[in-house]
Formats: structure tokens, sequence, C-alpha cells
């Protein structure tokens, strides 16, 4: 998926992913081709500062963010 698709569908979606602590970043790079620095652009531009800070915060070298643990852990509405 290229950038200049990504829907405001896509964003929620996105969204939801990255702020779930068991979905690694690296799901979200297969289902939409980012990587881990624009998830966190879009975070940026998307959240509240506050809940921005406090994301961050908490996945910051948090492993399950990194490693891959999509065999053990997926929700129903994810395509990968």
């Amino acid at each position: 998926m290229k950038k200049e698709e990504i829907t405001v569908n896509d964003i929620d979606r996105i969204i939801e992913m990255a702020w779930e602590d068991r979905t690694p970043f690296s799901d979200i790079k297969l289902q939409f081709g980012l990587q881990e620095k624009e998830v966190i652009k879009i975070m940026k531009g998307n959240l509240k500062r506050n809940s921005f800070l406090k994301w961050r915060q908490r996945v910051r070298g948090r492993s399950t963010k990194i490693q891959s643990l999509s065999n053990r852990f997926k929700s129903s509405n994810q395509k990968v």
C-alpha cells in the first residue's frame, strides 16, 4: 500500500493497532507498508499531545511492540 493511498479508515486502524500493546510494528508494516517512524508520525498528528506522550512512553522499548508475536496474538480485525 502506498502512503498516498492511506484512507481515514486506514489511519483509524493504524492508530488502533499501534495503541494495542500486543501488536508489533512489524505487523503494521506488513499490512500498511509503514515503518515505525511513520507510525509514530501518524500517532503524533492524530492524537492529543498528552495522549501521544503517554503512548510513546508506554511503547518505547516495549518488546511486544518490536518482536513479532503475530502467531500468538491476533485481533480479528487484522488482515495479516
